[in-house]
């Protein structure tokens, strides 16, 4: 374990694209195409631009070798239902598959117009592949927080490694920190649930400060919530990473899109973000230029609470507070103790705001 430090910030390289993510970065903000582009390489071109225009950090891709990933009685599997896209899981899988040039051409694309490009490697054929793609990333899915072969053959490339926690034990997670540690340090690590959607009540936010503190690492939020309020809270406790599913129709057949944002909802938490992370940088309580005006308006003054006349000594009966013009002129309530007992200089008529210059001593 890496407790009792403050969590690294990781530099990550996309080609041309360099982004620093962690502690004191801007929130890296991913958005989780996945399978989302249904095997079809022009809608995941889409899904990439829309991203951009939403104020994305970063696309997310998944690439799966179904002989590798799956047996052949898995592939053989019969799949039907709405959300199918073959009669097997193999063919299932299949379709919703792009070939390497097919997320090469994502990858170009997605670095023109500034963002990461990554993916998430399911065996180790396509974690091969994203290696040549030359990716300066990759995510572990929470469905492989246990696969300790393939993270130590992630982090053995020695690139910044993403792990989503969802469906884990602390001791699993405990396996794969220490696995993944062997090799290097630049790892991120996402608090998750992977019920999709997730329901509110089991989001269990503070668990992410359990992790950071557990770990010492970097901790984000990878969100499968219907709605923005979680993934914006999180933003709120310090995730560094938010990454949410992204599709242009949430009606489209596929498992993920239910629990996806769309185009405007993803843009609207980008700006949520941004906002809160401009609304966490000050952490000392002090009086900013516009609330100093709203005081001149709207603070009290001690006035006179009728006529009172010169060498007058004053007593608790003889003054209210009540806005009576800038307070800095007057005299705040919070000094009614100092001035009780001192003789007034000058006649004051009621409601007159007094000062200091008024008093003896």
């Amino acid at each position: 374990m890496l407790q009792n430090r403050i969590p690294a910030t990781l530099e990550v390289r996309s080609g041309p694209v360099n982004k620093r993510v962690g502690f004191g970065a801007p929130c890296f903000l991913v958005a989780e195409i996945g399978q989302n582009h249904q095997g079809d390489p022009a809608r995941a071109r889409e899904l990439v631009l829309a991203a951009a225009r939403c104020g994305a950090d970063a696309v997310k891709f998944q690439k799966r070798d179904v002989n590798a990933l799956l047996t052949r009685a898995g592939q053989a599997r019969s799949y039907t239902g709405p959300n199918s896209f073959g009669p097997t899981y193999g063919e299932h899988r299949r379709a919703l598959e792009l070939s390497l040039d097919q997320l090469a051409e994502c990858k170009t694309l997605a670095e023109s117009l500034g963002l990461v490009f990554f993916a998430t490697p399911w065996d180790p054929v396509s974690l091969d592949q994203l290696a040549r793609l030359g990716v300066g990333l990759l995510k572990i899915c929470s469905a492989d927080v246990v696969n300790l072969p393939l993270i130590r053959q992630a982090a053995a490339l020695q690139l910044p490694l993403i792990i989503s926690t969802g469906m884990s034990e602390l001791a699993e997670i405990d396996a794969a920190v220490a696995n993944a540690t062997r090799f290097h340090e630049r790892i991120i690590l996402l608090h998750c649930n992977s019920t999709y959607p997730c329901p509110p009540e089991e989001i269990s936010l503070p668990v992410m400060e359990l992790i950071r503190r557990r770990y010492g690492l970097p901790v984000g939020y990878s969100g499968h919530e219907l709605g923005l309020g979680p993934s914006v809270a999180a933003a709120a406790l310090g995730a560094c990473v938010i990454e949410r599913h992204f599709t242009l129709d949430r009606r489209l057949p596929g498992t993920d899109h239910q629990a996806s944002l769309e185009p405007a909802e993803f843009a609207s938490l980008a700006s949520m973000v941004r906002d809160v992370e401009k609304a966490r940088l000050v952490g000392e309580k002090q009086i900013f230029a516009g609330e100093r005006n709203a005081a001149a308006k709207l603070r009290k003054s001690l006035v006179a609470a009728r006529d009172l006349p010169a060498n007058h000594r004053l007593g608790a009966e003889d003054f209210l507070a009540k806005s009576a013009g800038d307070p800095r002129d007057g005299i705040s309530p919070l000094d009614l103790e100092r001035i009780m007992g001192k003789k007034l200089l000058v006649a004051v008529r009621q409601d007159e705001m007094l000062a200091w210059n008024m008093l003896t001593g």
